[in-house]
């Protein structure tokens, strides 16, 4: 059995719909649905069972002879979200509970960080996963704090000799974006609010930049396709030997300007981009670039390449995005 938390998520439902593709269904989801749409994320599988997140623990436990791998992806992901103990409840706890079961119980743990764990990038963005180099690190939210928490903890397990998951890793992704968002309401990327703007005829309003090395539109950001995060979990899984703290991201920073462009472009239309003063309360606390450092990746095996900007937003766009069924 997989199991996976946050299953009916973003990035987890399109590893559940990857792993449907590959005729595994033995599949456990772990996740809250609430009186929303985020159920469609899951409309289209055959699962095992799903699984309220308090309920995990003795889930686990009442499978614990079937279960190879769990593939941890649930979490409050809201930069904004200010309620920090609710973030600890979730983004802490219980991973630190998943890291304890699989070292005990012999299951594999793929888990998600963030490249919020970075901050402002002026410590770099070097997965370097040694209790020395993560201490250097500074994020600048409680949701980037609460990832870079666990990073820490597990290096310092790692580093002490401690029992250990069969393979573990730890997933910093960067921008990701594409289908199965749009649950994620204020939090959904910036093609995902774009698009049906754009299509009503409106221009993309970007933030102005208030750093004069930036221009408007010009801050950059590493943005990646949510199949090549697929892409990354699936070659762990098929490579159970590799453990570690990998960046998720293309190597290649990319503005929000491009991304407008792109976006204008899958749509066929003739790009107009206007810029807006970006809010007081985010000017303090925004990242003006991020760029993955893929080279420990690269060396661990994974050679697949990623996908360029323009034709990941296209394929989201006009496969998804623009069909009567945007779903996966």
């Amino acid at each position: 059995m997989i199991v996976v938390t946050g299953g009916a998520g973003f990035i987890g439902s399109n590893l559940v719909a990857a792993l449907a593709a590959r005729g595994i269904t033995n599949v456990a989801v772990i996740d809250r649905f609430g009186d929303g749409e985020k159920w469609q994320n899951l409309a289209k599988r055959e699962l095992a069972t799903l699984v309220a997140p308090e309920n995990a623990l003795a889930f686990l436990d009442q499978h614990a002879a079937e279960i190879d791998v769990i593939f941890h992806l649930g979490a409050i992901s809201a930069t904004t979200e200010r309620d920090v103990d609710r973030i600890v409840a979730n983004n802490v706890a219980l991973t630190l509970d998943l890291w304890r079961w699989s070292s005990w119980r012999g299951a594999r743990l793929i888990y998600a960080s963030s490249a919020a764990t970075y901050g402002d990038g002026s410590a770099g963005f070097d997965d370097d996963g040694s209790p020395e180099a993560l201490a250097a690190l500074r994020p600048l939210n409680a949701y980037g704090w609460s990832k870079h928490l666990i990073d820490r903890r597990v290096a310092r397990v790692v580093t002490e000799g401690d029992i250990l998951p069969p393979q573990w890793a730890g997933l910093k992704f960067f921008n990701v974006y594409g289908p199965n968002e749009r649950h994620k309401d204020d939090m959904m990327s910036v093609v995902a609010k774009l698009h049906p703007k754009l299509k009503a005829g409106e221009p993309a309003r970007l933030f102005k930049s208030h750093r004069p090395e930036f221009e408007d539109g010009g801050q950059l950001r590493d943005f990646i396709f949510v199949d090549d995060c697929v892409a990354v979990m699936l070659w762990l899984y098929d490579n159970p030997q590799v453990s570690g703290l990998f960046n998720v991201g293309t190597g290649k920073a990319r503005s929000f300007k491009d991304l407008a462009l792109a976006t204008f472009a899958a749509l066929g239309l003739e790009p107009r981009v206007e810029y807006f003063d970006m809010p007081a309360e985010l000017q303090g606390k925004y990242q003006y670039f991020t760029e993955a450092r893929t080279e420990r990746l690269r060396a661990a095996g994974f050679d697949r390449p990623f996908t360029e900007l323009e034709e990941g937003v296209r394929r989201y766009v006009q496969d998804f995005l623009s069909q009567p069924d945007p779903y996966r």
